[in-house]
């Protein structure tokens, strides 16, 4: 397995020969040249995880790709007839890999705002770290994850929860995600404590240099 964080949620998993790309997003532009997609994968609406600008390139640079995304995502942005919904407790299979959904919906923003759907994506394949993507969602911790993008920073998000989401969870590593609205020292802030008080090991993957964790 080979992770490289491209910016924000946008996260390329290489694993079992396949390679997924997961919420391409308008707050990073790392994304926007990658070809050789088997997978395009989208946890749920917002902007900041699929980029209504640029997906239509990204789609078209990568023909074969199969494009699969939060079923809400299909009504708000343009797929031509590449998109398919992925709800919860749904699963796909690309070769040796599977990708299964979780959970439903979008953290709260604020009670005033209505809560839209999200799916965390968990990926399996044999002789490799279970790898998941909660999107903007810590509702559903799944069992067995090895490795976690944890989405550090957000308008729904508080250190307390994200510090109960990785205990429960268990995984033995992550890295930190969905970074954008944080300065250097808000980082090293939340980085450090993830570290000293979960059993998680959450890695810096901003330089995008890709990383192999272990199982």
């Amino acid at each position: 397995m080979k992770i490289t964080h491209l910016g924000h949620a946008a996260v390329l998993l290489e694993v079992a020969d396949r390679r997924v790309l997961f919420d391409p997003g308008n707050f990073s532009d790392r994304w926007h040249a990658l070809t050789d997609l088997d997978a395009i994968v989208v946890t749920h609406l917002h902007p900041d995880h699929v980029d209504p600008e640029h997906v239509g390139a990204l789609l078209a640079a990568n023909p074969d790709a199969q494009v699969w995304v939060e079923p809400g995502v299909l009504d708000a942005v343009d797929l031509g007839d590449r998109g398919h919904g992925i709800a919860e407790d749904e699963s796909v299979e690309l070769g040796g890999v599977r990708i299964d959904a979780v959970g439903g919906l979008h953290a709260v923003i604020h009670r005033d705002i209505p809560r839209i759907g999200n799916v965390g994506l968990v990926v399996t394949a044999e002789g490799e770290p279970t790898f998941f993507h909660p999107g903007d969602s810590l509702d559903t911790a799944p069992a067995g994850v090895d490795v976690v993008a944890v989405p550090v920073m957000g308008p729904w998000a508080a250190m307390k929860e994200h510090i109960d989401f990785l205990r429960e969870l268990g995984a033995g590593q992550g890295f930190g995600i969905h970074e954008a609205l944080l300065s250097e020292r808000g980082w090293k802030l939340s980085h450090g404590r993830y570290n000293e008080m979960t059993p998680t090991t959450v890695h810096d993957l901003r330089a995008g240099t890709p990383w192999e964790p272990t199982a």
